[in-house]
């Protein structure tokens, strides 16, 4: 374990400039959160108990960074004792600074902005499968993966199994492999309507009166010696809802399909 310093984070980021971000970042999203739009969140009940190291989130991803911001609203109010509401934004006086998430290095390097939230925590990594708009095929990174295992060591960390804003893409096995090797505690959450509140990057509010959702649910149940990877990646997809069983759309569509052959065989 890496470790602990008083001043700065894992990466050596001085904490003061992180809590200074993290309040101007907080102060400037709050009215999106609570204002434009109403986030609900249930469930931080189950984030009181937790260590302050080796807890993993993941999460299904709608947009590049409110899903983020969302994210530290909710982890600096359980901080200061509000669970589920983040009507007193009194918490960013106070906040989680010991909390990191994944975030793709080429969105991270791309403007002024998200190099102020990379700032704030986030641990970059290169896609393996897609840059700049392509299909890619290379090698993980090994001091990506340390990184994160640093962070890890140190906070909370989280991280988006599919690595896309795009709903219902397959999940990857990195995560799973990381969570076998690193046995964290993990907790999956749910978002939805950050998609239709907030423009793509996040950035921008596109709707107003919108009441996108932030669901924590209790800690997976993993078998660390017995469970592969593939079967740990299915309890997260299944947890985050975004495999097909949960895509109403697709079963629409299939159900569409069938009553078509049904009807072209009679």
């Amino acid at each position: 374990m890496a470790k602990k310093n008083i001043f700065t984070d894992s990466f050596g980021t001085p904490y003061f400039l992180k809590r200074l971000i993290i309040f101007i970042l907080g102060i400037v999203s709050y009215r999106r959160f609570n204002g434009f739009n109403k986030l609900k969140i249930t469930g931080t009940e189950n984030l009181v108990d937790l260590p302050d190291s080796n807890v993993l989130f993941v999460s299904n991803h709608q947009t590049y960074f409110a899903d983020v911001a969302a994210m530290y609203h909710a982890f600096c109010a359980v901080n200061n004792g509000y669970l589920n509401t983040i009507k007193n934004p009194i918490y960013l006086l106070n906040p989680k600074i010991d909390f990191y998430y994944v975030a793709a290095e080429e969105t991270m390097n791309k403007g002024i902005l998200p190099k102020i939230f990379k700032i704030a925590g986030a641990v970059t990594v290169k896609r393996t499968w897609r840059s700049e708009g392509k299909n890619v095929n290379r090698l993980v990174d090994m001091s990506e993966i340390d990184n994160i295992m640093k962070a890890l060591d140190n906070g909370w960390v989280a991280t988006f199994p599919q690595g896309t804003t795009a709903a219902f893409a397959q999940g990857r096995k990195g995560t799973a492999k990381l969570i076998k090797n690193q046995r964290p505690i993990v907790i999956p959450i749910k978002i939805n309507g950050f998609r239709r509140a907030f423009d793509k990057k996040g950035l921008r509010v596109k709707v107003t009166g919108v009441k996108p959702t932030m669901e924590f649910k209790k800690a997976l149940d993993i078998d660390y010696d017995q469970e592969n990877a593939q079967q740990i990646l299915h309890k997260i997809m299944t947890a985050i809802e975004q495999t097909e069983d949960f895509n109403v759309l697709h079963t629409y569509d299939e159900e569409i399909k069938a009553k078509k052959s049904e009807q072209n065989n009679q």
